[in-house]
């Protein structure tokens, strides 16, 4: 059987969740300022269910967000504080990699808010630089249109660690970016220096079409999805929070884990889980492959 790198599951949801603050438009980072050691415990309860890969905290810590609060002075101290958090649990797990995670400029979901590629190139570089000597990977989520995927990509060459690059779907046609350009324009991109290429943040049922586009690039691919109801009017509103999105309670585990597994039989060999997904579903994942004859690295 393969080879199977099993991600992680969401990370600013979980930790919202078990933060029991109200949401912020700071999402994840606001719990890293308020709860100092709780991103690291969530950390370890990845690595126990399974996940061979810790995507660092760092997803939302860009300038951008910062600025508006009055917390761009804390801009490096975040993105520190967060790769030392997943560094931390890998260590004390023994064994493991850590993902610097990069989300995108302006908001989730909104390709309309990217700015022009030269300021992207240096907004994402800056935090590659800061990533180089923690990250074992450079995981770009998130990514919405095909402009995007060229000023990761261009960034993350500025590198010597891997580049994944993650691109985000429509929940009801996978075979297209959220920008409604084809996912599989997104190859020619990827051949130029990644090292995997994946579809993350999207429905579950969006996966199987956008994988049937990646792998073309004939790069690893994998895929990790959410399990919101939709992404609502309210979310793509300036500066929303979480609290504009419902999680689907037909997402359970094992549910879940059953999609997945469809995606390894497509050939995926890196999977995970996304927003609304926990420590629970990576263990099913991770009991799902191992039964299957799977190896997990």
């Amino acid at each position: 059987m393969s080879d199977i790198t099993l991600l992680d599951g969401g990370m600013g949801q979980e930790l919202v969740k078990r933060a029991g603050d109200s949401p912020t438009p700071l999402w994840s980072t606001q719990v890293m300022l308020d709860h100092p050691g709780l991103v690291s415990q969530l950390h370890r309860d990845y690595f126990e269910a399974g996940a061979t890969v810790a995507s660092a905290n760092t997803y939302a810590v860009h300038r951008d967000r910062l600025a508006p609060v009055g917390l761009e002075h804390r801009f490096e101290d975040l993105q520190a504080a967060a790769l030392s958090e997943a560094v931390t649990a890998r260590n004390a797990h023994g064994a493991g990699r850590v993902a610097g995670t990069i989300g995108p400029l302006g908001a989730s979901y909104r390709p309309d808010l990217l700015p022009d590629h030269d300021t992207a190139v240096a907004a994402f570089a800056e935090i590659v630089r800061m990533m180089e000597g923690s990250a074992d990977i450079l995981l770009f989520e998130t990514i919405a249109s095909l402009d995007h995927a060229r000023a990761a990509l261009a960034a993350g060459r500025q590198s010597d660690l891997p580049i994944w690059l993650a691109v985000t779907v429509d929940d009801t046609d996978g075979s297209r970016l959220r920008s409604g350009e084809p996912v599989a324009e997104v190859v020619a991109i990827a051949r130029d220096g990644a090292a995997a290429v994946l579809a993350n943040c999207s429905a579950p049922e969006a996966m199987p079409a956008a994988l049937d586009a990646l792998m073309r690039s004939d790069l690893p691919c994998g895929a990790y999805a959410n399990a919101f109801t939709r992404i609502t009017e309210d979310f793509l509103k300036t500066r929303p929070t979480v609290a504009a999105l419902d999680a689907r309670r037909d997402m359970d585990p094992t549910t879940y884990a059953r999609h997945v597994m469809g995606w390894v039989g497509q050939g995926a060999t890196i999977v995970g889980g996304c927003c609304e997904t926990g420590p629970a579903h990576i263990a099913a994942i991770a009991r799902a492959l191992r039964d299957a004859g799977h190896d997990l690295v």
